[in-house]
């Protein structure tokens, strides 16, 4: 039996395309002592990926070895006694069908509590970026204005839900009409606002948020940005979670143009990177699995089905494909 796998065949230039991947065979691993070998089920795909392919993101992605990402496995043998046959896992695995583990960087989940695929998403890394960075940099009050770009998307989507917990006024931004719509219906965004089809986004926004923002979620970066921190009320927060909007830049883009407005407004900026958290997943995972049994959030997927539509997948996230998190299921 075979096993397979997806390597980095070139380094992208600008949007990444097919041909930078490899879909490759080898034999099937044999589990060792201490060991269990994982059948894959569930693996994420997520915008900060491409920093690792070029080196923007370390540790970066090795040329002809094997992609890796958060993803959903099942033991289907065991050597570890930590583990038994059917356990289901989450943990930083490669792009292949199969793998050995060693068990140490391995979490449990458990299949009855959520469905797997939550594990990657709202229960997962996106969910507890979407609490933590909010939380500690956004810093929400009942009553103030939060901007979300990248509103639809798997963090974004999270955000305004917790936002909208707090006592916020919840605004998004996203890149079509239907995403409009479901970020109103499904998501309780107050207002949305279409980038595409809106040429000024900074008189949108005042128009939108007539009272100022004061928080605003940076998903995107450049000049939707621009627009947003335009708006932005003193003493504003601003949480950078992402600028995919520059990913696949193949130019440098010129320095900031708003730090007379950080100045003069007194705005904090903030970077953020989930790693830095670790402590303190069990209990923001407690807190965001009761809100999901209470109904207080709820959350969206787009799952491509079939091992070798991770490219694809991947590649769909910058061409704004995804409805909340973007997942691949093995067959």
């Amino acid at each position: 039996m075979k096993n397979r796998k997806i390597t980095l065949k070139n380094r992208p230039v600008g949007m990444p395309l097919h041909s930078d991947f490899n879909i490759e065979e080898e034999l099937m691993p044999v589990s060792g002592e201490g060991e269990v070998l994982l059948k894959s089920v569930y693996v994420s795909v997520d915008p900060y990926l491409r920093g690792k392919m070029n080196g923007t993101h370390p540790p970066i992605f090795e040329l002809t070895q094997p992609l890796s990402s958060k993803i959903i496995a099942e033991v289907v043998e065991s050597n570890n006694d930590n583990f038994i046959k059917g356990d289901y896992i989450s943990g930083y695995l490669k792009w292949q069908e199969y793998q050995l583990s060693d068990g140490k960087a391995l979490q449990k989940i458990d299949s009855t509590t959520a469905p797997l695929s939550a594990y990657l998403g709202v229960l997962g890394i996106t969910g507890l970026s979407a609490y933590i960075a909010l939380m500690d940099i956004g810093k929400p009050g009942k009553g103030e204005t939060l901007v979300v770009s990248g509103a639809a998307g798997a963090v974004g989507s999270i955000v305004g839900q917790i936002g909208k917990i707090i006592g916020c006024t919840v605004v998004g931004i996203v890149g079509t009409d239907e995403k409009i719509d479901l970020l109103k219906t499904k998501f309780g965004y107050h207002e949305a606002i279409n980038y595409k089809t809106t040429p000024d986004m900074k008189a949108a926004i005042a128009e939108l948020c007539p009272n100022g923002v004061d928080i605003y979620f940076d998903n995107v970066g450049g000049s939707i940005s621009d627009g947003v921190i335009a708006n932005m009320n003193n003493y504003g927060r601003i949480p950078v979670c992402g600028t995919i909007s520059s990913y696949n830049d193949i130019e440098e883009q010129t320095g900031p143009s708003l730090l007379p407005i950080v100045v003069y407004k007194f705005l904090t900026i903030q970077g953020f990177l989930i790693g830095d958290h670790a402590v303190r997943f069990p209990g923001v995972i407690a807190q965001l699995s009761a809100w999901l049994k209470e109904g207080k959030i709820t959350y969206s997927e787009t799952i491509l089905e079939g091992f070798d539509k991770l490219p694809e997948a991947f590649i769909g996230l910058f061409e704004g494909r995804n409805e909340g998190k973007m997942i691949v299921k093995i067959d």
